[in-house]
C-alpha cells in the first residue's frame, strides 16, 4: 500500500441478526408505545398499513389512482377504533361492500379483521354477533365471486377460520383486562382498608395510653396531695412524721415518673426493655394497698383463687381497676374512711369488688366535675366482655365491681393492653409499670 494512501474504517457496530439487538429493539418500541396515547398508537397503525397496502398496489394506483380512496375508506376509520369500535367496523364494512360492488381486490381487507377484533376486545355480547355475522356474510359474498372454479368453500373456510381467530383474541384481550382491572382495584381497596385499619390501631393504642396515663397520673398525684397536707398539718407537731410523709412524697413522684416512662418507652425504640416490665398484676394488689394507706385510706384485701391462671393482660386491667377505684376514693371520701377489695379468680372469669364505707361523692350529685376515670374503667372491662357497676351504697359509701370474662381474653388481652397496633408494641405498651 502507499504512504500516501488514506484507510477509512467504518464504525464497528454489532451483527444486526444478534438477538440481543432485537430484543433491545422490542423493549424500546414497548416503552415507547407506552408513553403514547391510544390514538396516536392507532394512527402510527393506520399509518403503516396504508404505506405497505400501497406499496403492494403500486401498479393498479398508475391505471387506477382512485383506488386509493378504498384504501382510505378501509383503513382511516381504524385510528378511532378505540372510542367507537361498533361505528368504526359499520364504517370499515360498508367500505368493504362498496369495493365488493366495484369488483375491486385490495390488502388492505384487512382492516375487516382489525376492526372485529376491537368489537370482541371492547364490547362483546350482542354487538360481537352482529359484527361476525356481518363478517361472515361478507367472506361468503367474496369467497363466490373472487375465489377459483371450486375453490369457493376452502376460501370461505379459511376466511372464516381467520374471522374467528381474530374475535376470540380480541375477546381473551377483553376478559384480561377486565381480570387486571379487578385485581387492580381489589389491590386498591385492600390497600385503603389497611390504612382504616392502621388509622384505626392508632386510634385505640392512643386511647390505650390515655387510659394509662389518667390512671397513674391521677392516683400518684392523688397519693402525693394527701401526703402533702398531712405533712403541712404535722410539721410543728411531729417533724419525724413530715419528714417520713415528704419522703413519700418523693417516692411517689419518682414512681410515677417511672410509670410514665414504661408506658411512653413503646413509642420508642431506643427503649430499653428493663424499663417496660414487670407488668403488674394481683400479686402486686399489696403494694398498692398500702401505698394508699400510707396516705391515709387503709384498705383490706382479700383473694379467693389462684392468680396465676389469670392471662397476663387480665391481672393488668385487674390492678388498673383498683387503682382507678382507690383513687377515687382518696380523692372524695372523708379522713377515715376506709376500703376493701375482694378478687375471686377462676378459670372462665375475674370478679371484682371494691367498697368503702365512706361519703363521697354520689353519682347524682349535679354539681360534680365528670372526669375520665368510670369511663376508662367501663372501656378496660368492656373489652373482655365484662361489666362494670359503680355508685353509691344503700348505707353509705361506694362500690365499684366489675367482672372480667377470660374466655374472650384471645381477643380481649390485644384489646385491653396494646389495641391492635401489633405484638411487638404490645408487649411494649402492656407495661405499665408496677405501683
Amino acid at each position: 500500500m502507499a504512504s500516501g494512501a488514506m484507510t477509512v474504517t467504518e464504525p464497528a457496530t454489532a451483527p444486526v441478526g444478534q438477538p440481543w439487538r432485537t430484543l433491545t429493539w422490542c423493549a424500546r418500541l414497548l416503552r415507547a408505545r407506552a408513553r403514547l396515547p391510544p390514538m396516536a398508537v392507532d394512527a402510527i397503525l393506520v399509518t403503516t398499513l396504508f404505506a405497505l397496502t400501497s406499496l403492494v398496489v403500486r401498479i393498479d394506483l398508475h391505471d387506477r389512482p382512485w383506488l386509493l380512496a378504498f384504501q382510505a375508506a378501509l383503513l382511516l376509520p381504524l385510528i378511532w377504533r378505540r372510542r367507537a369500535p361498533v361505528t368504526v367496523f359499520a364504517a370499515v364494512a360498508s367500505a368493504a361492500f362498496a369495493q365488493w360492488l366495484a369488483d375491486v381486490q385490495l390488502p388492505a381487507d384487512i382492516a375487516l379483521l382489525i376492526a372485529l377484533y376491537t368489537v370482541a376486545a371492547y364490547t362483546g355480547g350482542r354487538q360481537l354477533l352482529v359484527a361476525g355475522a356481518v363478517s361472515e356474510a361478507g367472506i361468503l359474498m367474496a369467497s363466490v365471486r373472487w375465489s377459483t372454479e371450486g375453490r369457493s368453500l376452502g376460501a370461505a373456510v379459511s376466511l372464516t377460520a381467520m374471522a374467528t381467530a381474530a374475535a376470540v383474541i380480541g375477546a381473551n384481550m377483553r376478559t384480561r383486562r377486565a381480570y387486571f382491572a379487578s385485581v387492580e382495584d381489589r389491590a386498591v381497596r385492600l390497600e385503603r382498608e389497611r390504612d382504616q385499619r392502621a388509622r384505626l390501631a392508632v386510634a385505640e393504642e392512643r386511647a390505650r395510653i390515655a387510659r394509662d396515663m389518667h390512671d397513674i397520673v391521677s392516683h400518684n398525684l392523688s397519693v402525693m396531695i394527701a401526703l402533702a397536707d398531712a405533712a403541712v398539718y404535722a410539721q410543728y407537731r411531729t417533724p419525724d412524721r413530715t419528714t417520713a410523709a415528704m419522703r413519700q412524697v418523693a417516692d411517689s413522684g419518682r414512681q410515677s415518673l417511672t410509670e410514665m416512662r414504661r408506658v411512653l418507652g413503646v413509642l420508642r425504640a431506643d427503649e430499653p426493655d428493663a424499663l417496660r416490665h414487670p407488668i403488674p398484676g394481683i400479686t402486686q394488689l399489696r403494694c398498692l394497698l398500702d401505698q394508699v394507706g400510707t396516705a391515709g385510706l387503709p384498705a383490706r384485701l382479700r383473694v379467693a383463687g389462684d392468680p396465676s391462671h389469670v392471662p397476663t393482660a387480665a391481672q393488668l386491667t385487674v390492678y388498673r381497676l383498683v387503682q382507678e377505684a382507690l383513687t377515687n376514693t382518696l380523692k372524695h371520701a372523708p379522713r377515715g374512711t376506709r376500703a376493701e377489695v375482694r378478687v375471686c379468680c377462676s378459670a372462665e372469669s375475674v370478679a371484682l369488688d371494691v367498697t368503702d364505707d365512706g361519703h363521697g361523692r354520689t353519682a347524682q350529685d349535679p354539681d360534680a366535675p365528670r372526669g375520665h376515670g368510670i369511663p376508662g374503667m367501663r372501656e378496660r372491662t368492656a373489652a373482655y366482655g365484662g361489666t362494670l357497676r359503680a355508685g353509691p351504697l344503700p348505707g353509705g359509701g361506694w362500690r365499684v365491681s366489675a367482672r372480667l370474662d377470660l374466655s374472650t381474653a384471645g381477643t380481649a388481652g390485644t384489646a385491653g393492653t396494646a389495641g391492635t397496633a401489633g405484638a411487638a408494641g404490645a408487649a411494649g405498651a402492656a407495661g405499665t409499670g408496677a405501683a
